[in-house]
């Protein structure tokens, strides 16, 4: 195996409170209509970016397969990863509490 050189540090994103995060395979975008156009994931993927993840994935996947006439060619795979918002401290030692306060 043979090197080219250092490809430079990765490329770095702020990932807060609340983002969503689609990770798809190119199996997604490189689907096929059949009038050879491809999947304008895009163009598509903010229809449905107030849905939740398992919303977003679930229009995403019945907008793919009515792209290409109902079966793909090729596999693809869709992720959607949501960061919750972060509790503060308050918040997380209630959620130890029990709820009827009882402590042993």
């Amino acid at each position: 195996m043979t090197s080219t050189g250092a490809a430079g540090p990765p490329d770095t994103f702020a990932f807060e409170d609340g983002d969503t995060l689609l990770l798809y395979t190119d199996g997604v975008i490189e689907a096929r209509a059949p009038d050879g156009s491809f999947y304008p994931l895009a163009q598509r993927v903010g229809q449905w970016r107030c849905s939740g993840p398992e919303g977003l994935l679930h229009h995403l996947r019945r907008d793919l397969l009515d792209h290409v006439g109902g079966r793909l060619g090729d596999d693809a795979a869709m992720v959607v990863i949501q960061r919750s918002p972060a509790l503060h401290p308050v918040q997380q030692l209630k959620k130890m509490v029990p709820v009827n306060g009882a402590h042993r």
